[in-house]
């Protein structure tokens, strides 16, 4: 059985290929392009052959393009690589000797080779934050341009539409003129970026069950669902949710000898963007009604309010796993929340707006003719069965007894039944 071992760069490859007993077959160095690749796989690697490579920038496309002619390909960790093959000497063509070596012996730490759909999805994700980091640079040097010269903006908001028309009037010397002009051309561009790639993304979310079902956990809009499922990929893949937490980099880093064990901060390794994505939706917990709510607020009160967006982030995970595993919605989801995620998809992704005002026969309710103007609040079973969701099953008597320890059972129950409640006032 051969190995072949690929120490990629962006312009170069050291290639080694071995036979079972480690002797070297052949080297090569040859250009990172299509048809190099292409040409070394078909004249140098034997029928059969094992190949390495290690996770870097342009590691899937190597994969995709290697895979019609080897038994297997095997991604690295070079994290974990490196931890096991540290040396002194360290060249492109020691690198790619010790991962065959290490392929050989089985001892290669494997990294899971995600399919075409979801390497776009995670690719298109994070192309729209990029998009949305430098919508909000070209915000900030916007602000700077006005503090620069003691100018207050007209309201609190400076990017609305009121705001931005001031903008573009606004009477201040030549340069500060020219910088916001400048950057008003660079955020329109940005602005209808963003808004193209979030209909294609909206499109996506829309025809996915998995998406929605993710868009039940509070404070996940769809652009939180799609990042977290494009990381977990094929969620099976994860014995655990422990080891879900773990490989997005939310728990705890251990050092642990004889008799001292000692838990520092979260290891942050794994996909940052989709960890990032999860703080930010944990940030908006704090007066959330339900048991994360009052995890949230119990913690944050006891320790402080950056650990408790970290602890709940991570709560979010264990509870999106179960979830994606049972196929089954987030239970404690507030309703009229959860309806407006789903219309502002929908109308995202389609343009359609269902039509307002109560159904053709329905009766009037009890309050019309009073004054009282009153708005509907569906019961958390009709949303999701409007969303083509499964059913929520009945709670486990455990989850029963938590939800009555946490102060959480009549909110439980509320959000199982419609109802009408007053209408704010402006």
């Amino acid at each position: 059985m051969p190995f072949a071992a690929l120490d990629l760069h962006k312009k170069i490859v050291e290639a080694v290929v071995l036979d079972d007993t480690g002797n070297v077959l052949h080297r090569d160095r040859f250009a990172t392009t299509r048809e190099a690749l292409t040409d070394f796989a078909r004249n140098h690697l034997p029928p059969g052959t094992h190949i390495a490579v290690e996770a870097t920038t342009n590691t899937w496309a190597v994969v995709r393009l290697l895979q019609p002619f080897a038994a297997e390909v095997v991604v690295s960790n070079p994290l974990r690589t490196r931890a096991i093959a540290e040396a002194k000497v360290k060249t492109d063509k020691v690198d790619a000797l010790v991962l065959a070596n290490l392929l050989r012996c089985d001892f290669l730490p494997r990294v899971w080779i995600p399919d075409q759909e979801t390497i776009a999805l995670r690719h298109q994700s994070t192309e729209r934050a990029n998009l949305v980091a430098d919508r909000t640079r070209i915000k900030n040097r916007i602000h700077s341009v006005l503090h620069q010269r003691l100018i207050q903006a007209p309201s609190d908001d400076l990017f609305s539409p009121r705001s931005l028309a001031w903008l573009r009037q606004l009477e201040i010397d030549a340069l500060g003129r020219q910088a916001l002009d400048r950057h008003l051309r660079q955020l329109d561009h940005l602005e209808a970026e963003i808004f193209d790639l979030s209909g294609e993304l909206a499109q996506q979310a829309n025809d996915d069950p998995r998406i929605k079902l993710l868009m039940t956990l509070p404070g996940a809009d769809f652009p939180v669902a799609q990042t977290l499922s494009a990381a977990f990929g094929d969620v099976s893949r994860f014995p655990t949710a422990d080891k879900a937490a773990a490989y997005l980099g939310l728990v705890p880093s251990t050092r642990q000898s004889a008799h001292h064990c000692y838990h520092g901060p979260i290891t942050k390794q794994g996909n940052s963007h989709a960890r990032w994505m999860l703080v930010q939706a944990a940030q908006s917990l704090d007066s959330h009604p339900g048991p994360l709510g009052v995890f949230f607020r119990k913690l944050a009160k006891r320790k402080n309010r950056n650990v408790a967006v970290v602890a709940t982030a991570r709560k979010l995970v264990t509870i999106a796993w179960h979830m994606l595993k049972n196929n089954e919605p987030y239970r404690y989801a507030q309703p009229s929340t959860l309806k407006a995620k789903f219309d502002r998809l929908r109308i995202r992704a389609t343009g359609k707006k269902k039509p307002n005002g109560s159904k053709k026969g329905a009766p009037r309710p009890a309050n019309y003719g009073s004054g009282v103007r009153t708005r509907a609040v569906p019961s958390v079973d009709d949303v999701m069965a409007e969303a083509g969701l499964p059913p929520l099953q009945p709670l486990a008597p455990g989850e029963q007894k938590m939800i009555g320890e946490r102060g959480s059972a009549a909110f439980a129950r509320s959000i199982r039944q419609a109802k009408r409640i007053p209408r704010r006032s402006k």
